[in-house]
């Protein structure tokens, strides 16, 4: 008979009878193994994890789901048992995994779809349903508040709490979209503001601005109407207020004054010198503004970009650094080259509204231009028809029609054609089956009953899921007829949506939040360490993993390459980071690593930059990002009143310490030392990683040492070898991306009762290869995602872990 365990949760006498349940077994049978290694710490004396086996049998495991998933989930990541104690090998472990997932999946007939409320558009929703509606680009975070996340992400239908503020967010923005959309004749002056980064460089031309210029910024702006509108322009500046970049102490002052041209589409439409000596105490501050420039309603490129003077290295004391404002306070030092720098451009307007030019949501919109009379009657109900039926993603309804025309005939009797569509438009804008994401049961429908979706609200799941968006006309062709829900079918729409570019969003929505990628805007490393890190660099580098998500959807590459793949996404300032040699100019570009040392997402400096802190790495934030985003398993939250590492010595014997020796001293603290047993080992392993993610050998001037052990004892000497021991696990990796997938495709947290369709879409998907497309047509398919319950919610992946 096996012998107890001796360390960890402490071990405790059992009862005789599980003594003898487990003797009359087999010695590496499932259940024994629960009862002579599991029950050592999870009894109903010490309830390790709140979590007592001592009369859990695996051949009821179905029985309890809550408490056989989460024994799945820590024996598949290889986490349980813990680091040391004493381990069954491998396969007997898997053999108790497998035991258990078929007592859990036996039962999976009898799972319920799982409920959620109805869903409301949230930001990049509404900004896409606005383009695809209107032909108009909106920012909805000027209007919309922040959404809510949960479970990573921000369509979780329950999160979505609705408030006054927020309808009321809404209704503003259905009437100024509509006045854009439309164009507005009696629109009055308003500040736009748009602000440079304090961390964007600006010695290199920016992208949408004129050649021949530096710096700056350049936007697209939506001009309400024709008319004049005046733009101002501000500096940064000094401590002391003076314009920074004013040259006086230079090696070589130019006796020219530095200019900003201020250009609409490309056109110059001003031309601004820069007073060298103004300063914050001046009337106007540091600020250039233009005299009235008349524009014409709708989308413009405005740019405002120092005119370039030279090109080539600066000729100063030191090297420059890459981010050209890094200090204010060396702008009165000799020897440095300072130039000035946009700190924003303001758009004020119009003045003397001259009338509305042809835009292209006009276009979109007024598909029939009338000539008076009953004309516009009949133009006015096929154009709200038309735009109403593909807001509300159905067939619109008569009764809704003549609620728009009513809005209509109100706005042409104030001020004419044109404004009767602008205020019906509103209408469509502020409608709850706009806003909202409605999933009607059959009329019908006995309580307690699940039911299938129709093929409408089917076609408007797989679109939101894919493209963000409401379903275009083949998809709502098919829906409408009936045929959408044909499994046939709907592979073949998934195929077809996966190949159209409006599937890009599955990167910057789907992957970016389940990266965490929103955490990169959060990171600005020390500029005293790492002075040529700048808004440019870490553009690159969260650009770089959504290319590369793309690529993998776009490419149907199998999901395994998220963390294998010798290859990536750079422009020439990324691939300088990495040591990528022959990358050159701004275009973002396929390239292989220059060595073995990168690999996968776990090589991205965006993965990196974010899981450190300003002045040094984060071994925990590291290894606490691999166990919650790649393995599913969080680590538990530290304890009360655990000082921070902060708190360590950064200093002994006259030398600073590593962060490694840092963080050895803190483990030693019998508080931390079971969680970071677990967590540290991962973090450490990318050690060779600095805080921006390029690579070094040495932290503080010591040899970095990524050595460690994993806590399966899987031995660790870098990130090669990290990377090995994952992929040892990758059914776990691709579990957990088809939880997170499947997640943000149903928009509500998955429970226990999910579990065995996961595993079932993971089975299936490895037969095809693993590649992207088999996870999305296995989630559709599913009955979760075709299919509703009016039950009460299912228990939560969130309490599971």
């Amino acid at each position: 008979m096996l012998k107890w365990p001796s360390v960890v949760c402490g071990a405790v006498a059992l009862g005789a009878a599980v003594v003898l349940g487990a003797e009359q077994a087999p010695p590496d049978s499932p259940q024994t193994v629960v009862t002579r290694t599991c029950v050592g710490c999870h009894n109903d004396r010490t309830r390790s994890g709140n979590l007592s086996l001592a009369a859990f049998d695996v051949a009821t495991a179905g029985e309890h789901p809550d408490v056989a998933e989460k024994m799945i989930r820590k024996l598949r990541a290889g986490q349980m048992p813990p680091p040391g104690s004493r381990r069954p090998d491998e396969a007997t472990l898997a053999r108790l995994a497998d035991a258990l997932e078929a007592q859990a999946d036996a039962r999976a007939n009898d799972a319920r779809p799982g409920r959620r409320t109805f869903q409301r558009l949230n930001r990049a929703e509404y900004a896409r349903s606005i383009h695809d509606l209107l032909a108009l680009d909106v920012d909805a975070g000027s209007y919309l508040p922040l959404d809510p996340q949960s479970a990573n992400f921000d369509n979780i239908a329950d999160a979505q709490l609705l408030s006054p503020t927020l309808m009321q967010a809404y209704l503003t923005a259905a009437a100024e979209i509509s006045r854009l959309a439309v164009g507005d004749p009696a629109a009055t002056a308003r500040e736009a503001t748009y602000a440079v980064s304090r961390w964007a460089s600006q010695r290199d031309h920016v992208d949408g601005a004129p050649y021949g210029t530096r710096g700056g910024v350049s936007v697209v702006h939506t001009f309400p109407a024709d008319g004049d509108y005046r733009l101002r322009v501000s500096f940064f500046h000094e401590t002391t207020g003076a314009l920074y970049g004013n040259g006086r102490a230079a090696l070589h002052t130019a006796d020219a004054p530095e200019q900003i041209e201020i250009s609409i589409d490309g056109a110059r439409a001003a031309l601004l010198d820069i007073d060298r000596w103004m300063s914050t105490s001046d009337p106007d501050g540091v600020n250039l503004r233009t005299d009235p420039i008349a524009i014409t309603a709708g989308p413009h490129r405005v740019s405002a970009a120092f005119i370039r003077r030279f090109e080539g290295p600066a000729q100063d004391l030191i090297s420059p650094l890459e981010w050209s404002l890094a200090s204010t306070s060396i702008a009165d030092a000799y020897g440095f080259t300072t130039l000035p720098h946009l700190r924003d451009l303001a758009i004020t307007g119009p003045f003397k509204v001259t009338g509305i030019s042809d835009t292209p949501s006009r276009q979109k919109i007024l598909t029939c231009r009338p000539r008076g009379g009953s004309q516009e009657v009949v133009c006015a109900r096929e154009i709200v028809s038309r735009l109403a039926a593909q807001a509300f993603r159905r067939p619109v309804a008569e009764r809704d029609v003549t609620a728009l025309m009513a809005l209509y005939q109100k706005g042409a009797a104030e001020s004419g054609f044109e404004a009767g569509v602008r205020m019906a438009i509103e209408g469509i804008l502020a409608s709850p089956r706009f806003v909202f994401r409605l999933e009607e049961p059959p009329a019908t429908l006995p309580a307690g009953h699940t039911y299938a979706l129709s093929d409408l609200d089917l076609a408007s799941r797989l679109s939101f899921f894919l493209w963000a968006t409401g379903p275009d006309e083949e998809l709502l062709r098919l829906a409408e007829r009936g045929r959408l829900s044909s499994p046939s079918m709907l592979e073949q729409q998934v195929r077809r949506m996966l190949g159209d570019r409006r599937s890009d969003v599955l990167a910057s929505r789907f992957a970016a939040q389940w990266l965490r990628l929103q955490d990169l805007e959060k990171i600005n490393p020390d500029v005293r360490f790492y002075p040529d890190f700048d808004d440019q660099l870490k553009i690159a580098m969260r650009r770089e993993t959504e290319l590369f998500f793309r690529h993998i959807v776009r490419d149907d590459r199998p999901v395994l390459d998220l963390f294998s793949a010798d290859y990536t996404f750079v422009d020439e300032r990324l691939a300088r980071h990495y040591g990528i040699p022959n990358v050159v100019g701004a275009e973002f570009r396929k390239a292989t690593y220059a060595d073995s040392r990168r690999r996968g997402l776990l090589a991205h400096g965006s993965i990196l930059t974010l899981t450190s802190h300003a002045d040094r790495t984060s071994p925990v934030l590291r290894g606490k990002w691999v166990m919650e985003v790649l393995l599913g398993t969080p680590p538990p939250p530290p304890p009360p009143n655990v000082p921070d590492l902060e708190a360590t010595a950064e200093s002994e014997d006259g030398r600073l310490r590593t962060v490694r020796e840092r963080m050895e001293q803190h483990r030693a603290n019998p508080a931390c030392a079971s969680c970071h047993r677990m967590i540290d080992p991962i973090g450490l392993a990318l050690e060779n990683f600095d805080v921006t993610g390029a690579w070094r050998i040495k932290d503080n001037g010591m040899p970095v040492d990524a050595a460690s052990a994993l806590y399966d004892g899987t031995p660790l000497a870098g990130p090669g070898d990290l990377r090995g021991a994952l992929l040892k696990r990758s059914r776990v990796l691709i579990q957990t991306f088809t939880e997170n997938l499947m997640t943000f495709a149903l928009g509500r947290r998955l429970g226990y009762d999910d579990m065995p369709a996961v595993r079932s879409i993971v089975r299936h998907a490895d037969a095809a290869d693993d590649r992207f497309s088999a996870f999305v047509v296995g989630i559709v398919n599913a009955p979760a995602f075709r299919m509703k319950s009016a039950d009460a919610p299912t228990s939560t992946a969130g309490e599971q872990r």
